[in-house]
């Protein structure tokens, strides 16, 4: 560099100029060349590095490479080349202007701290790509490890750049942090309790990424989409997106509905009112009428049986034939207890078909047909009629 400042000089005496003007203009020719070398450092790296590394990556047989040292990353690292470049050539640009030159230098480390910081969350950020669709125990509890790091990253690089700023030693800075440990605490209060949440949440098999949860204080009925430190991202069903903290999970209670995922049926449970004025005992007309109908066969009515008996009878045995319910699983129709609105009767069996608009759709056939043949038993649904 001291070559070119004194080619730079010789050059400008050449075209005739002497005296203070030609320290002025070596020095600005000297500024403009550190910032083309910088901008040519930076450009080389994004434009050969950076294309040859990714080529590389992709050329081997593993899959790791190709997103941990992924685009986003190397270009993020190519941001700290010009800084270096710069930092290197400071001493020799601002030699004469020590005061200037202090200053650019701490600016320059600034900058060089916070790239680094800003690269190493990115890269740590890639790890994200790693995973499946539903992320197992393993993955969460690294999830965690990974946000923690990149807040003591993140901590470390505030400690740097302040120490840049005062020029003091960070060493220092930390060694007197023991006296703000509790500001400490109550600033990153909720990350700890997300991260104490979000442990318990994983260790205890309660939440994955990919889970459908219910969570009814808050409005949230969908998938799970990210699981961090400190929040819990959840997709519902209308595509709103709704945000909660693993302490709500943990201190609260929601629906997993992950068991009936893994399972190869989802339950149905269904009440339905009858008006206890229409139970009775099944006279010979109603029992014909039944025969007729398919029903049920002469013999298998009793003599003194109720329709609601025979209802219950045929419900089930109708549901068991079924191709959409499940066999192998609970199935009945059980009288719960009278209330003021007629005589409950609950439909309770597991469909085949999980996914919420095929499960909608044969539900409500089910719901239909029993609404429907209900009156054949001489039953009576009950409904409440508004006041005119």
């Amino acid at each position: 560099m001291e070559y070119i400042s004194s080619l730079i000089e010789k050059l400008l005496e050449m075209c005739g100029l002497s005296g203070d003007i030609v320290a002025v203009l070596r020095h600005i020719s000297m500024v403009i060349l550190t910032v083309f070398l910088a901008w040519l450092s930076d450009y080389l790296c994004r434009k050969l590095i950076v294309p040859a590394v990714i080529k590389l990556t992709k050329k081997t047989e593993v899959a790791w490479d190709d997103v941990l040292f992924n685009r986003r990353v190397l270009v993020s690292a190519c941001h700290i080349v010009p800084a270096l470049v710069v930092w290197q050539l400071l001493p020799l640009v601002f030699f004469q202007y020590p005061v200037v030159r202090e200053l650019l230098t701490r600016l320059t480390a600034i900058y060089i701290t916070v790239m680094a910081t800003l690269t190493a969350v990115t890269f740590i950020s890639s790890f994200k790509l790693l995973e499946s669709d539903r992320r197992t125990s393993a993955q969460q509890y690294f999830q965690s490890f990974c946000g923690v790091l990149k807040i003591v990253i993140i901590f470390l690089a505030v400690i740097v750049v302040v120490a840049i700023v005062f020029n003091k030693s960070p060493l220092s800075l930390i060694a007197g942090l023991g006296a703000t440990s509790a500001v400490l605490m109550l600033v990153f209060k909720d990350t700890i309790e997300g991260l104490v949440a979000g442990v318990r949440l994983t260790s205890n098999e309660m939440l994955h990424k990919g889970d459908w949860i219910t969570v009814s204080s808050v409005g949230a009925d969908g998938t799970v989409e990210d699981m961090s430190l400190t929040t819990v991202k959840i997709r519902n069903f209308d595509n709103t997106i709704v945000t909660i903290s693993p302490k709500t999970l943990v201190d609260g209670s929601f629906q997993n509905w992950k068991g009936m995922q893994e399972k190869s049926g989802r339950r149905l449970s269904r009440q339905m009112f009858f008006d206890v004025r229409s139970i009775r005992i099944a006279d010979a007309d109603l029992k014909k009428s039944l025969v007729e109908k398919r029903y049920f066969k002469a013999e298998e009515i009793g003599k003194d049986v109720v329709n609601m008996t025979l209802f219950r009878k045929y419900v089930e045995r109708w549901l068991a034939q079924r191709d959409d319910v499940l066999a192998g699983q609970t199935l009945m129709v059980r009288q719960m207890k009278a209330t003021s609105s007629g005589l409950p009767l609950e439909i309770y069996c597991f469909l085949k078909q999980q996914e919420w608009v095929p499960y909608e759709h044969h539900l409500a056939e089910i719901m239909e047909h029993i609404y429907a043949i209900a009156p054949d038993f001489g039953l009576k649904i009950y409904q409440m009629f508004p006041e005119q």
